[in-house]
């Protein structure tokens, strides 16, 4: 397993506000028109909460003749908007040439999606085309559930010199997503804060959503693991939008939604709402280790009732039947497959070798022992 990673980071200027509330950085998925990035950005920069504006100006699409973003001209949009509100900007890049035409035109931070970071040869080219510059960069998770691809990313343009980093988590592409469109898999946050500490992580709810109905859960559920900012995907109409139009809301929708959500919550909190709750979690882990300790005295059991009527220990039909319904189980509470499977695998592990204990020593008492 790799280590932690010696990137080379410096200060933040830009991404992060620098004061107590988390960044907001929001506008429309894709630029369409200039009208349509004026008449958002100028309602945006009435809520002080939000101060980067965001737009995709290349858009990679899955198949050819779908709509791809208006280019270079998008470009231009931007600089008019900086102009007028002086919010920062920010684009997606995924070549070179993206990033010469970002540059030019004075975009202040840029981003690295999904398709791209799963990609080292195209994350590699952004590298080069950025060395030498000093412009924030920022990282979304690949499409698969692959951390190291994602510290990858950082680590290729950090040796190009990019010492100003962020990573945006906008959720995986897995064989369940529902009710997501792309599954959060919360427990990336911390695995990739453990391998890359120090580096700000902000959530994209608008890609882990896919629906306006579910980014207030998502985007306070992210709060809560300590996002240090927000993405949201904001147009003046989300529902005539050309791209990803039932995730987007309007900017007045935007500016409920982060009233609505408690935005200093992992910031504030009181030392005795923090004992609070790791009380609680001693209390449930007490609780699952009884049942561990009860369902090992089950297994043993089942050996013995195994030995007894000559069964074989390993029964498949058995277990494909258990581990399906546990998934289905999992996946009806909103728990993600992959971890139950996993959990279940290990108590799996151990049931099997209770039960070959209980078939090589038949004097093992019924009982498991509690030495």
């Amino acid at each position: 397993m790799s280590t932690t990673s010696n990137l080379n980071t410096v200060a933040k200027t830009k991404i992060l506000n620098g004061g107590p509330l988390p960044t907001v950085i929001a506008g429309p998925c894709s630029a369409e028109s200039e009208e349509q990035m004026l008449q958002t950005a100028r309602e945006l920069k009435k809520d002080h909460r939000v101060s980067i504006f965001r737009a995709g100006i290349w858009k990679p699409r899955t198949r050819p003749g779908m709509f791809e973003g208006v280019g270079t001209v998008g470009l231009e949009w931007l600089q008019t908007v900086k102009q007028e509100t002086g919010l920062l900007t920010t684009v997606e890049v995924a070549n070179t040439q993206h990033v010469e035409e970002a540059l030019k035109y004075g975009v202040d931070i840029l981003w690295v999606g999904a398709r791209t970071t799963v990609n080292p040869f195209s994350v590699q080219e952004i590298a080069d085309a950025l060395r030498g510059t000093d412009i924030p960069v920022m990282v979304k998770n690949p499409v698969n559930p692959d951390i190291q691809l994602w510290l990858g990313a950082l680590e290729r343009l950090n040796q190009a010199g990019i010492t100003d980093l962020a990573l945006i988590h906008r959720g995986f592409s897995t064989p369940s997503n529902k009710p997501y469109r792309n599954h959060p898999k919360w427990q990336t946050i911390q695995e990739i804060r453990s391998l890359a500490p120090g580096i700000p992580l902000l959530c994209d709810p608008s890609h882990i959503a896919g629906r306006r109905d579910l980014l207030e859960t998502v985007s306070q559920q992210a709060l809560r693991l300590g996002a240090d900012g927000l993405m949201i995907e904001t147009h003046i109409n989300p529902d005539v939008a050309l791209s990803d139009a039932s995730q987007q809301v309007t900017p007045s929708g935007l500016d409920k939604l982060l009233t609505v959500l408690d935005l200093e919550s992992e910031r504030v909190a009181q030392p005795e709402q923090l004992q609070d709750l790791r009380s609680l979690i001693d209390k449930l882990d007490h609780e699952l280790l009884n049942v561990l300790f009860l369902r090992a005295d089950v297994s043993k059991r089942i050996g013995e009732y195994k030995r007894a009527n000559a069964l074989d220990i390993y029964q498949s039909g058995r277990w494909q039947q258990l581990i399906e319904n546990r998934l289905k189980a999992a996946g009806d509470i909103g728990l993600d497959e992959e971890f139950v499977r996993a959990i279940f695998d290990a108590i799996h592990g151990f049931s099997l070798g209770i039960q070959n204990e209980v078939f090589a020593n038949p004097a093992v008492t019924t009982r498991v022992s509690q030495e």
